[in-house]
This record gives C-alpha cells, structure tokens and sequence, in this order.
C-alpha cells in the first residue's frame, strides 16, 4: 500500500493540515514540529503528490534551462550545476537546447512548455541586444545567461569575459610569449562571448607595448575540438610564426593542441596554450591545459537564486538586475616550462 499524508500525520501526531504545511515550506511551524514531520516523511519514505500540490500551490518545482547546445561541454558542465545548485532549493530542471537557432530560441520561450514551469534560465545565443524587447511579454519569472542580451527586461549573470580573456593573454605575456594567437574569433562580433574575448586579447596586448597582429587571429565557427583543430592547421600552413595561444574556450584549444604535436610543436616550450572554461578534461591532457575558471558554480548558483527570488515574489518590483561572477587564471602545464 502507498504511503499516504494521513500516515506521515499519525507518525509524527500532528494533524493532516502541519504536514502540508511542511511539505509546502510554509514558514511558520515550530522547529521540533517540523523536524518531526521531516523524520515520519523520512521513516516512512512519503512522497508528495507534486501535481497536486502543483494545483494548489500554483507551482510546479520545475524550472527550465534553455541552452545552445549540450556537446559544448561548457554547457553540459554548467547544467550540471544548474541542476545541483537547483536540487539544494528542492528544484527540479527541465534542459532545453535551441541549437543557436532564433526560430528555436524564440519558440522554446513562447512554446506551451515554458507554461508548465515556474521560471526559466535562459542562455541566449542567437538573439542580441536589438532583441531585448522580444522577452517583454514573457510573463514566466526568467533570468538572462550569457552575453547577448545586457540591459535586458530581468536579471542577467554571466562572466567576466573581457577581463577574463585579458588575464590570459598577460599569462603568457608574464612567461616572455609575443607573438600569440587569438583562436576561437567570430568576424565582425562585438557583443558575445567571442567579441568580448578578442577584446580582452587586444587589451593585454596594447598594455603590454605588443603590437596588435591581425594574422594571429584566428576564426573558428563552432567552438568544439574540430574547429580548433582545422584553424590551427591554417595556420601552420600560413607559415606565420606564433609562440602562444589563447584559445576561446577549452575545447578548441585541445583541437588545437593535438594539430600542433602532431606537427612536431612542443607545449608548453615552443608554443605556450591557455584556454577558458575550465572543463574537467583539461585536467587530465597530455599536458594538462591551462585554463580560465569562469565561476561557472558561482553563476548557477546566482541565477537559481535570482530566479527563486522572482517565483517567490511574483509582484515584487525588483528592477532588473546584472550579475558578473569571479574568475580564476589556472595555470597548468600547458604554460609551465619544466624547471629540468
């Protein structure tokens, strides 16, 4: 037979009522009259009946997060903590992914879906800041990711990317590197992730005296090993002489890394390499891939409780408001010339 809240009442002798009172977090129970409903839910191994209380409460416990793509590992890390820092708000996540298609961006948002959630964690992709209008008339609680959208309708948490991509560059500038490569540019971007990167290469540079080399940038597409891959391989080609890389992100920087050894480039010793992102495979390369740690914890952790704030107080004004995480330069192997 099922457990039922009449049982969970009987245990922990309260009434029906005080257990669903705990089970909906109501804020004023007594501490010991709450531990014990906690103990009989425990002992008994009770389970809510979540659309019911759905229907009473008018929330789901289910919020959804809308990504570009999962085989960008960047994204499947940071779902991973949306989903942990969510479980610790008893939050429950539905992942989304748009493919970085407006059509599919756009129609997630608006789709009957987005209806059965109590918020949305949106990383935008394809929409910009002229697009900023677009998420007026979304009436589900939602918080911006990412780089597209500043000075939107809600929330926003993201990176630090500028500063982030500049505290890389004057990593290898530290270990005497002058002629470094940009890897992971999109042609003409200014807002994104890429744009404000490559805007933080060509800061570091100008601070340190370098003179900004439009040979070493190199465009890559879609930010995955492939694409690193056959950008470093025009480059060799080019014959340009490089001795560092700053790669756009981890992956095409592993892309990247496995062309140069296979070409007879030593790392870190003939080209040092530093990417962004700090996935955890750049912890266990041939050699071990300096990296930018994004505060990826730290934005998830942010967004779900800026989203939880909004579900809670639905008519709260709360203005909008912008978030950039903490960042970390980890150097690795990549850039550490061994000491023998």
């Amino acid at each position: 037979m099922s457990i039922t809240m009449h049982d969970v009442a009987r245990v922990a002798g309260v009434s029906i009522k005080t257990v669903s009172n705990v089970i909906n977090d109501y804020p004023y129970i007594r501490p010991d009259t709450r531990q014990r409903v906690l103990e009989a839910i425990d002992s008994l191994g009770y389970r809510p009946n979540l659309s019911a209380r759905g229907l009473r409460s008018g929330r789901t416990g289910v919020i959804s997060l809308i990504i570009p793509d999962l085989r960008n590992a960047y994204f499947a890390e940071l779902a991973d903590a949306v989903m942990r820092a969510a479980k610790a708000q008893d939050l429950s996540v539905i992942i989304e992914q748009s493919g970085d298609s407006r059509e599919t961006e756009l129609a997630l948002l608006r789709g009957p879906r987005m209806q059965m959630v109590d918020g949305i964690l949106y990383s935008v992709l394809a929409l910009g800041e002229d697009d900023a209008h677009l998420l007026d008339d979304i009436t589900t609680p939602m918080v911006l990711l990412g780089e597209r959208i500043f000075n939107g309708p809600t929330d926003h948490v993201t990176m630090r990317n500028t500063e982030a991509a500049k505290a890389a560059t004057e990593h290898l500038i530290s270990l005497g590197r002058r002629r470094i490569v940009a890897l992971g540019a999109h042609h003409g971007e200014v807002i994104g992730s890429a744009g404000l990167r490559l805007a933080g290469y060509r800061e570091a540079l100008a601070e340190a005296g370098i003179p900004f080399d439009d040979s070493l940038v190199g465009e890559v597409g879609g930010w995955f090993r492939s694409g690193g891959a056959e950008t470093m391989r025009l480059i060799l080609e080019s014959g340009v002489p490089f001795d560092g890389v700053v790669a756009f992100n981890d992956s095409i920087a592993l892309g990247a890394m496995r062309v140069m050894q296979e070409a007879g480039r030593r790392i870190p010793d003939d080209v040092a390499v530093i990417g962004f992102d700090d996935i955890d495979e750049t912890r266990y390369t041939l050699p071990t891939l300096s990296t930018i740690n994004p505060g990826r914890d730290e934005i998830a952790e942010v967004a779900v409780r800026f989203l939880l704030e909004r579900i809670r107080q639905p008519a709260a004004d709360i203005p909008p408001r912008e978030y950039l995480a903490s960042f970390a330069v980890v150097p690795r192997e990549s850039t550490a010339l061994d000491p023998r």
